[in-house]
């Protein structure tokens, strides 16, 4: 079974093959007949090509849980991505996520795939929705992809001036920081279309993007400079895929938790705490980035900067495993006493 279905116009329906069983066996597969039995999981996922992937990935893992799921992804184009100007227009981040919570709330799909760092943390997730799983966290660093024929292939190396790109309000305080000299700008699209922009408009000398985004979409012989972390500090959630269902769907929820990384859900918890504390907007640029150091703590490093990079407030601390939201707000509280909600009050919205 292909698992393709119609529900509406705006929504289009990407059928993929089933994969085969994975070795689970057939406890996994009694498990999943009692717990979804016969219906088709129907993912919700933005129409981006990147968007497309992490959504047949999640698929293709339901899929391999067992041959009796029948899994559809449905591609629902959401007003982020049509509008080309600045999201805050839109109301932020969460112009890419109101359809897809629409059409969740509203049966229309049964759950949703979101990349977890365009999930904002000012605002509360959706009533009566839950993230079931969050997969094993990907590479959380950000890399350079240089325009073809640039002799450049170090950011070190650019002459004062020179042109570079990004989406990411974050991603410009923390190039500015360092090279306040540059000049930065921004530029939307999916990473197919900026990638294609950059070569064929010749605006820019290169662009930022995340190392794990260009891996998921085949991109990565484009990556020129891995920038290190200590010089770009990821964003909150970098590197993670959500999926989100209803709550009251507990046969869903029970089946999705097997998709669930217990180590990534931790370290997300104690990011996504601090972040909305912060109660950061759009158009913060606020890093956050929580690993388990080799003696088993929880570390938590956060960033805010102005828009620009030349104020930032900085904070790193250590919690035990057993307490990730309480070390994220214990750091969004040390950072509060640096200034970084001065610095955010000061950000136009």
């Amino acid at each position: 079974m292909s698992g393709e279905v119609g529900v509406g116009k705006g929504l289009a329906v990407v059928p993929a093959p089933m994969s085969p069983v994975t070795g689970r066996g057939s406890l996994v597969r009694e498990f999943a007949e009692r717990t979804v039995g016969d219906r088709v999981i129907r993912l919700g996922s933005r129409t981006s090509p990147m968007a497309m992937y992490q959504a047949e990935d999640v698929a293709g893992r339901l899929r391999e849980l067992s041959p009796v799921l029948d899994v559809a992804v449905i591609g629902i184009e959401t007003s982020g991505d049509r509008w080309q100007g600045d999201l805050a227009e839109l109301g932020g981040k969460g112009a890419f996520m109101k359809e897809i919570d629409r059409a969740l709330v509203m049966g229309e799909i049964d759950a949703a795939v979101h990349c977890l760092k365009d999930v904002p943390g000012d605002v509360p997730l959706t009533a009566g929705t839950t993230f079931a799983a969050y997969l094993a966290r990907e590479d959380v660093h950000d890399a350079v992809v240089w325009r073809v024929g640039s002799r450049y292939r170090r950011l070190a190396d650019l002459p004062p001036g020179a042109a570079i790109g990004t989406s990411s309000v974050r991603r410009k305080a923390q190039l500015l920081r360092y090279r306040p000299d540059l000049h930065v700008d921004r530029i939307r699209g999916n990473v197919n279309t900026r990638l294609a922009r950059l070569d064929s408009e010749q605006r820019f000398e290169a662009l930022v993007l995340a190392y794990a985004g260009l891996r998921r979409i085949g991109m990565e012989g484009r990556i020129g400079e891995v920038l290190p972390l200590d010089a770009m500090c990821p964003a909150v959630g970098a590197g993670v895929i959500g999926v989100q269902c209803r709550d009251n769907d507990r046969g869903l929820v029970e089946l999705l938790r097997l998709l669930d990384d217990a180590t990534t859900r931790v370290h997300v918890r104690a990011e996504r705490a601090m972040l909305h504390a912060l109660q950061g907007h759009c158009n913060s640029p606020i890093a956050g980035h929580c690993t388990m150091t080799r003696d088993g703590q929880l570390s938590l490093i956060g960033m805010v900067f102005t828009r620009e990079g030349g104020q930032f407030a900085y904070a790193h601390e250590w919690d035990s495993p057993s307490r990730p939201e309480e070390l994220g707000g214990y750091v969004a509280a040390v950072l509060a006493r640096k200034g970084a909600r001065n610095i955010i009050r000061g950000i136009p919205h």
